[in-house]
């Protein structure tokens, strides 16, 4: 079995993998438009984690990173993904293509938050959503180590891959945090 991940799965893999590939799937974007009460925020008061959105472009591109999960630990794996993704995610069918040019596209497993799912907040301006990152905290830690992390894994995992949304939002946040 072969995981897709675009959000806290690059940078905090809490599970038994095989080999860690890097690439993309196609026609979506990454975007913080999933509100979130069980990890980055509490009801009431939901912080932002990441969620894939159909793009309009179906060659646009959303970088992450696959790992294959050996056979034994498919049933483990898959129980604790299936908690942790929990809050609005479904696992879904996707074609990843590897940044390696010797390795074929491959179909995967990407946990994704449909826009019908309760948690789903839909197209919100990147200043709403910084602020809300910017105060937000779950029994999983602060929302700010969430996109914080993410962009610091991304450079570093993806060096010279742009992602603006990304970068666009994590700059808004520091500039808040900085203001506080």
């Amino acid at each position: 079995m072969w995981i897709f991940g675009y959000g806290s799965l690059i940078w905090k893999v809490d599970f038994p993998y095989e080999q860690k590939v890097i690439g993309y799937i196609k026609g979506f974007r990454r975007r913080f438009w999933q509100a979130s009460e069980d990890h980055r925020g509490v009801p009431g008061n939901p912080g932002r984690v990441v969620v894939l959105v159909k793009s309009e472009d179906r060659e646009e591109k959303v970088w992450g990173v696959a790992y294959r999960i050996h056979a034994d630990n498919i049933d483990p794996v898959r129980k604790h993904l299936d908690f942790r993704e929990k809050g609005g995610y479904t696992a879904t069918p996707v074609v990843f293509h590897p940044l390696e040019p010797t390795m074929e596209p491959k179909e995967l497993l990407v946990f994704m938050g449909e826009a019908d799912n309760p948690f789903y907040i839909g197209p919100e301006p990147i200043s709403e959503t910084a602020k809300i990152i910017s105060v937000s905290e779950g029994p999983s830690g602060k929302n700010t180590e969430y996109l914080f992390e993410l962009a610091k894994a991304f450079r570093k995992i993806m060096a010279g891959i742009e992602d603006s949304y990304l970068f666009e939002l994590e700059k808004e946040v520091q500039r808040l945090c900085n203001d506080h």
